[in-house]
């Protein structure tokens, strides 16, 4: 390999969490020194846990882009589609700090902040450090996050450090000139703009660069990678382990989003995607090196909510300006909000479930215990409160007698929209049921008699029974049940989806 990787000989990193604990399903906190663990424990990106409760929004205030990538097509004024550099409106920093406001009052779970685009922020620089300058004075109760590619970011630490930013988010999908010439056509660097193999390795120190800097500042990193099938899927393992050697504190593989529609260049040539079963398993081999983030939703660069919706249609600029905002009052409400979700977190962390008690007598038992997916249809805070027919995604989780974990999210159709169209649309029923191949159960809180039939017909159980219970606690119950009523006992070939 031509490029010498910065550190890559081992280190004493003070940034990563180790392998099972951030991003997943568990006590992810308790390990963690008191300083990090308030920086990222209402931060739904950075904590699995967190993201049920607490919501995030994006700004749109950075339209120009300093690198080409060929999963990568920006649009403007573009409400169809739901992934990186898509946005509605592009807003000026007064614009931006107003919508912020407007929506920390109206949601008060929303605790983020980030600038993530439509380009890449550290190439508006102007654009994004006013918007921050602005919301450190008047909103000093959120945290600010940025997302770069990270060409820009070494020349931009200090001014970084300088306001209420704790978290950066550093796209690296590989530290190989040869691998990243066939990610990037092109960076724009010191005023010219430098192609192929030259230009990647110019853009892999950059970020490698950075990477170490921000973590001498004490800024927690995440690093996010695009996992693409035949170019860098095997590679990322290798990134994976210099991230975390470096002291990035949370790595992300992504899957390429690559259906030609959108326009990129992998998608017009026809370069596939991940399959569910091919990113499970290379997150699952780089969290040997590095704790995985496994419940990101490629969020678009104007994404308002929790995790897993948008709710950016609510807080259009014209419906902003009609908008009355006390923000005083409003960081009151939003205080007593925080307080309360702490309050219920806290309260379930010290009253473990008797269902995880009963899962642990499982090893003693002489049962099989063979792991088990399931799917469960949730609207946010930690519990299954989701009509089956309402869900656009269901979260993953793998029960075994060892843990439940959670393992990804899985993308549907909305097939129905209550009343009398329930059933209606059985081609997009059909296709959910298949993307859910490899999950033995779906726990929601309704479900009609049509998709219950033809889950059962695809070998998936159903499941009702723990409607406004705790996500963690629920799979491990039906996990029990299936144990003791001799479902894991059954033949079942070992295969995840590939829908």
């Amino acid at each position: 390999m031509e490029l010498t990787v910065l550190g890559q000989e081992s280190t004493d990193a003070a940034g990563g969490c180790s392998s099972g604990s951030c991003g997943s399903t568990g006590d992810q906190m308790s390990h963690l020194p008191e300083e990090i663990r308030k920086k990222v424990e209402n931060h739904p990106c950075y904590s699995e846990e967190a993201h049920h409760h607490f919501a995030r929004m994006h700004v749109a205030v950075a339209p120009a882009c300093n690198i080409q990538c060929h999963y990568c097509n920006r649009k403007y004024d573009c409400a169809n589609e739901s992934r990186p550099g898509v946005v509605s409106e592009l807003l000026d920093p007064d614009q931006a700090v107003k919508k912020v406001m407007a929506v920390a009052a109206n949601i008060p779970q929303m605790t983020v902040l980030g600038i993530a685009g439509p380009g890449d922020p550290l190439a508006n620089p102007e654009r994004t450090f006013d918007t921050f300058r602005q919301l450190t004075e008047k909103a000093p109760d959120i945290k600010l996050c940025v997302s770069t590619n990270g060409l820009a970011l070494p020349a931009q630490v200090e001014e970084l450090s300088q306001h209420n930013i704790d978290h950066v988010t550093i796209t690296i999908n590989c530290v190989d000139p040869e691998i990243g010439a066939k990610i990037y056509p092109w960076v724009f660097w010191n005023n010219r703009r430098i192609k192929g193999k030259k230009g990647a390795k110019i853009l892999i120190e950059q970020q490698q660069k950075g990477l170490e800097m921000l973590v001498a500042k004490g800024i927690l990193v995440k690093v996010n990678s695009v996992m693409i099938p035949g170019v860098n899927d095997e590679h990322l393992k290798e990134v994976s382990r210099i991230v975390k050697e470096k002291g990035a504190f949370l790595h992300n593989v992504m899957p390429l989003i690559a259906e030609a529609e959108h326009g990129t260049f992998y998608g017009v040539m026809g370069q596939r995607g991940p399959s569910h079963d091919e990113l499970q398993l290379l997150q699952d081999d780089c969290s040997g090196d590095m704790n995985m983030m496994r419940h990101c939703r490629q969020c678009r660069a104007d994404a308002v909510g929790l995790l897993g919706e948008d709710r950016g249609d609510e807080f259009t600029m014209d419906k902003i300006e009609h908008m009355e905002i006390d923000y005083q009052e409003a960081m009151k409400k939003r205080a007593e909000v925080h307080a309360q979700i702490e309050k219920e977190r806290e309260a379930k962390r010290n009253s473990p479930s008797g269902a995880f008690i009963a899962l642990s007598d499982l090893k003693t038992s002489g049962k099989n215990t063979r792991p088990v997916m399931m799917a469960v249809a949730t609207s946010g805070g930690g519990v299954i409160n989701q009509h089956f027919g309402h869900a656009t995604e269901f979260l993953i989780y793998e029960a075994s007698p060892e843990d439940v974990r959670f393992i990804s999210h899985r993308k549907v159709e909305l097939y129905c929209s209550g009343g009398d169209t329930c059933g209606d649309a059985e081609t997009a029923l059909e296709k959910n049921i298949r993307t859910l191949e490899g999950c033995e159960a779906v726990l929601c809180s309704k479900i009609g008699y049509e998709p219950w039939s033809l889950l059962e017909e695809a070998g998936i159980q159903p499941n009702g029974e723990h409607a406004m219970e705790p996500i963690e606690d629920a799979v491990a119950a039906v996990y029990k049940e299936m144990a003791d009523t001799g479902l894991l006992d059954e033949a079942r070939q070992n295969k995840r989806a590939t829908a």
